[in-house]
């Protein structure tokens, strides 16, 4: 009842939260004790799915604002976003439309019963239609975008297939086979790609190596993809496995979104067996082990700069990480589980109150978030 009562009073603040919005350009600095928050597990209920569904639904199919990223050959490799990108031209980036679309299969999946399930399954038809990826493959397939959306966009295209492929519903199958040239695509290009790489990429952004090998190997073994699994763990084993020390106190830089320690340990819990992960973690992070481990959330001094909002996100992906770790190893780890549920805490009050800089997004990270817990 406890649990119930807290979780009620912190919905009471999320409301009034988003309802007044943050003052414009005030920099947050109050410590996270005073302000109250004492959310402890969040349960996604039907009621917060409908409103978390606002968010995919607001910008999926929003061309503009639009960042692009895209490489000009000639004049002639000028478009519109949606003539580019016909699946996935909303939510002002390529891999924003693609998590945008990942939130509303995961949603749907948790509540059938959505508000708006008719739309969200009209606009998952319309989008993610044959002809749409066909058109998406053949943007990769050009001489000058080969390489987009590496590994960041990869990663989420292959946890939006992974999460089709276990949906339950009769237009699960349609869309699978419909994205299936396009996942198998980024496979490919990840196999290619992983023996060329020499170093793993350790920042707290877009191409993280960690991060887009987590979400690849999560498709990977879901789909039983050996080829897949074998070139990710070859390859994480040699950039990490004789990782120590890692500088958990240079982190987080002003726009960060993901941790570098916390998602190499995200990484590596999942291919190494429990005896080689307990050694490796006394090696990498030993402190993480001690009962009073702590590490502050990060603070958002300005949820309408598209970097600064960042950092909510940063919040959602650690509390994601040490979900994951204490749920796999809970009697080592189980003591981080308040630390994780502080950093939903902070953020996910803001998520609704967020201008488009961070509504455009967010919101998938707070659904992972809280589906890991």
């Amino acid at each position: 009842m406890k649990s119930n009562i807290s979780f009620v009073l912190g919905i009471a603040i999320a409301l009034l939260i988003s309802c007044n919005g943050p003052e414009k350009g005030k920099l947050e600095t109050e410590p996270i004790a005073k302000q109250e928050i004492t959310i402890g597990k969040i349960e996604l209920t039907l009621e917060q799915a409908n409103v978390l569904a606002t968010l995919p639904l607001e910008c999926v199919e929003k061309e503009y604002p639009n960042k692009l990223g895209h490489v000009l050959g000639s004049g002639d490799d000028l478009g519109e976003p949606k003539e580019l990108h016909p699946a996935f031209y909303g939510c002002f980036d390529w891999h924003s439309a693609v998590h945008g679309h990942w939130s509303m299969v995961k949603l749907l999946k948790m509540y059938p019963q959505l508000d708006e399930s008719n739309r969200i399954k009209g606009i998952l038809r319309a989008n993610l239609s044959k002809e749409n990826i066909a058109q998406e493959v053949a943007y990769f397939d050009g001489k000058h975008n080969e390489n987009y959306e590496r590994t960041y966009g990869w990663g989420w295209l292959l946890k939006l297939a992974e999460e089709i492929h276990t949906w339950d519903d009769s237009l699960a199958k349609e869309l699978e086979e419909n994205l299936k040239p396009l996942s198998e695509l980024i496979t490919k290009k990840l196999v290619d790609y992983l023996p060329k790489l020499q170093y793993p990429v350790r920042v707290g952004t877009h191409t993280n190596t960690a991060f887009g090998l987590s979400f690849a190997w999560d498709y990977a073994q879901t789909l039983n993809n050996d080829a897949l699994l074998n070139a990710i763990k070859t390859r994480a084993t040699y950039f990490y496995k004789n990782d120590t020390g890692c500088p958990l106190t240079w982190e987080p830089s002003g726009a960060d979104f993901l941790s570098p320690c916390f998602e190499e340990i995200d990484l590596m819990r999942r291919i190494m067996s429990k005896e080689e992960f307990l050694v490796w973690m006394d090696q990498f992070l030993p402190q993480l082990k001690e009962a009073d481990f702590k590490i502050d959330v990060a603070l958002v001094g300005d949820r309408e700069d598209g970097q600064l909002v960042h950092l909510d996100g940063l919040n959602f992906s650690r509390a994601w990480v040490l979900f994951g770790l204490a749920k796999q190893y809970p009697a080592e780890y189980g003591h981080v589980l308040p630390l994780a549920h502080e950093h939903v805490g902070y953020s996910f009050p803001n998520l609704m109150g967020d201008s488009y800089e961070g509504g455009h997004w967010l919101g998938s990270f707070a659904i992972y978030a809280l589906g890991e817990q």
